[in-house]
């Protein structure tokens, strides 16, 4: 590679880059933005370069603390200067320097030429003003408008994002819209005064796959119709690969890597760019036998490493990369393609490489062996209550409607579905963290949901649970010595000196690490912290809630593979759930999908992800996008409608019937029979291990399709 490389400034390659099509709308030059802390100087971004066109979309990647939402939030005026400095940098827009306009003429374009999709839309709305009103405003920010003209013209942006009946939900709250109609009201407020160029901040992060599929699909439509220009921000290398027309991979303030989203998953020239694709769980493929994460954690910004900052991660590091930091240089001359590393020549045999077999589709269970959880006509759910003196039950919140789940010995069973769908209820009635209204549930052949409290005490030394959020669940005032002790006096266990280090060396941490305090800790760290106090007495049974949803994908890829050695070394039981189904492919041998309350289909991990049955399943699989853009462009997407129904009032008959895909092509008879009666888990002809609920079920391959080029 080294002899088609022209060693020239990558400033210059930029320019020369622009003359063979129009000038970009928006561009970002060399573009510092440092924090001095007591700590040091944060670097947060040290010379960017970008640009974007108009109808074009680039993402930016990388893992958290890479600079991506400082660059994006530098454009918009919104990083404060104090604390904040510029020793350079330029943003144009369409020629006109941003940086070196007065505020006054920033915040006209605030909004207005440039506008942001934030990544928390709960947090980005006044929750105490109308959704409707705070649109009008935008408009009345920005436009010679009557208050009633920005009124109307909220509400038709409601409706043209999407929202069913936008003129009763203009006078609703934010904390009245579900989480997705909230994302579509952030984007509402952005396109309200047609900016030319979008950012979108993690638009997607909290949202369920379809309605993520959902706003990805408006985004584009809108695209489409107004040429808008999107800077799209994430570290969702499946969305990246749908829908981004080039990509910029940043790494401890810097990009590192830069080039079309084929040329950057085909042919990645960056070792960091290929440590995270290496590290992605992918759905479309059985599962490998491990992930492949980048080691450590991403550098301090106040205390980069010389050289190339990744140079202490990186599997091809030599003595030189410490040395200079290297230039974004392209790949031949002129080429839009351009790495920042000294061995692309290696990176690109290593991606070329064959990788290694995936795991058989076999599912490890003993059929001799009973199972360790059992869980028959699981009911649990919640009293509504009206009245101010004398309190009545007026309703209830089905949250879970009658499930049977077995979980054989050593394996791992992933419940999957929308926000809503009672995942995590369950999981917690199973535990008896919740009591369940009615059904049975029984650890390792014991009944438990009839134990008394002391009895449950001691019974929970076998069942445990790692939680969401890590730094939530642990105690901020405790440290790692006192949190882990903690579990063993609680349930009887007994420690000894070596009790703490020898079980903080199991999940991968130093016994240094012991005398610190949670805040002390990346969250990669942290969730190590709550598996080894979950593990901590040897458990037959764990539930993951979600384990590795707020991680970087190399952190969540090193997760993973802790909790797969210690399944294997304690012969643990898991009960996985999961909204991302790549990583429920990987990790699991049986797989329930779940809406609403009830289990629409259960079946082994293959068999579920390559004949999938229930039409729901079908659409959630067709909504994950898979990082690959050839694939991407070939398969097929089935766009759920509408938001899952209140469980407090649910459908009649089969529950999914409102927004399934399916009923929509049934004659007027068969309709009916969905309306009428609600189907049950019955063996498909294909499988004695595979059940679904539909009555009119039937295979769909949605997973990949042909092959199409560019």
């Amino acid at each position: 590679m080294a002899d088609m490389t022209k060693t020239i400034a990558s400033e210059d390659v930029l320019e020369s880059g622009f003359a063979s099509r129009e000038a970009p709308l928006l561009e970002v030059r060399d573009l510092r933005v440092h924090f001095e802390t007591q700590a040091g100087t944060v670097k947060a971004v040290d010379g960017v370069n970008w640009h974007v066109h108009e109808g074009e979309t680039l993402a930016i990647v990388g893992e958290s603390g890479s600079g991506k939402s400082v660059s994006a939030m530098t454009i918009l005026g919104l990083v404060p200067s104090p604390p904040a400095t510029f020793p350079s940098g330029k943003v144009l827009l369409r020629g006109r320097s941003l940086l070196e306009m007065p505020e006054s003429q920033q915040r006209k374009l605030r909004g207005n030429d440039i506008a942001m999709i934030f990544q928390d839309p709960l947090t980005a709305l006044n929750p105490v003003f109308k959704v409707g009103d705070q649109i009008a405003e935008m408009v009345l920010s920005h436009q010679s408008i009557s208050k009633a003209g920005a009124r109307k013209k909220a509400v038709d942006l409601l409706g043209e994002v999407g929202i069913p009946n936008p003129r009763a939900r203009a006078l609703q709250y934010p904390h009245e819209f579900s989480g997705g109609m909230r994302q579509r009201a952030m984007i509402a407020m952005a396109l309200a005064n047609d900016p030319q160029v979008l950012l979108a901040d993690e638009p997607t992060t909290a949202l369920d796959v379809t309605v993520q599929a959902q706003i990805m699909q408006l985004l584009v439509d809108l695209q489409e119709s107004r040429g808008t220009a999107i800077v799209l921000i994430t570290h969702d290398l499946g969305l990246v690969a749908s829908h981004a027309d080039r990509i910029a991979v940043m790494y401890a303030g810097r990009i590192v890597e830069t080039g079309t989203t084929d040329e950057i998953f085909s042919t990645p020239r960056h070792a960091y760019t290929y440590g995270l694709l290496s590290s992605l769980a992918r759905m479309d493929h059985a599962r490998p036998d491990k992930l492949e994460p980048i080691p450590g954690q991403p550098p301090s910004l106040s205390r980069v490493p010389s050289g190339c900052a990744f140079h202490p991660r990186c599997a091809f590091a030599t003595d030189a990369c410490m040395e200079d930091i290297p230039a974004l240089l392209p790949i031949v001359e002129h080429s839009g393609h351009m790495h920042a590393c000294i061995h692309p020549d290696d990176v690109a045999a290593a991606h070329a490489a064959p990788k290694p077999a995936a795991v058989t589709a076999e599912v490890k269970v003993d059929l001799g062996k009973p199972p360790v959880v059992e869980v028959s006509k699981l009911v649990k759910h919640f009293p509504i209550k009206a009245g101010l003196l004398f309190r009545r039950e007026v309703g209830s919140v089905q949250a879970v409607n009658g499930i049977d789940i077995e979980i054989e010995p050593g394996t791992t069973l992933s419940l999957v579905g929308e926000s809503g769908c009672g995942k995590s209820t369950a999981a917690r009635s199973i535990l008896r963290l919740q009591e369940p209204t009615s059904g049975t549930v029984r650890l390792g052949g014991k009944e438990i949901t009839s134990l008394n409290a002391q009895s449950l005490r001691k019974a929970r030394e076998n069942m445990q649970i790692v939680f969401q959020d890590p730094y939530a669940s642990l105690n901020p005032r405790m440290t790692i010595r006192q949190i882990l002790t903690e579990k063993f006096q609680l349930l009887g266990g007994t420690v000894t000196d070596t009790t703490i280090s020898d079980l903080l060396d199991t999940v991968g941490l130093s016994a240094e690490y012991a005398d610190r305090y949670p805040h002390e800790f990346s969250g990669g760290q942290r969730q190590r912290v709550g598996i080894a106090r979950a593990i901590a007495l040897n458990p037959k049974f764990v539930v993951l809630d979600e384990p590795v949803s707020a991680l970087d994908v190399s952190i969540q890829a090193q997760i993973l593979n802790l909790l797969e050695n210690l399944q294997v070394e304690f012969g643990l039981t898991y009960l996985f759930i999961a909204h991302d189904l790549s990583v429920v492919r990987h990790i699991s041998d049986r797989v329930a999908v779940m809406y609403l309350g009830g289990i629409v289909e259960l079946a082994d991990r293959d068999d579920l992800f390559e004949r999938p049955q229930h039409p729901y399943t079908q659409a959630l699989i067709s909504a994950v996008p898979i990082p690959d853009p050839a694939v991407e462009r070939a398969r097929e997407r089935i766009m759920l409608v509408g938001d899952v129904p209140n469980p407090a009032n649910p459908p009649s008959g089969c529950r999914f019937r409102t927004r399934c895909w399916k009923h929509l092509e049934l004659s007027e008879a068969d309709k009916q029979r969905c309306i009428d009666v609600e189907p049950k888990l019955e063996f498909t002809p294909t499988s004695p291990r595979h059940t679904v609920a539909c009555h009119f079920s039937g295979e769909r391959q949605v997973l990949r399709g042909e092959p199409v080029e560019a």
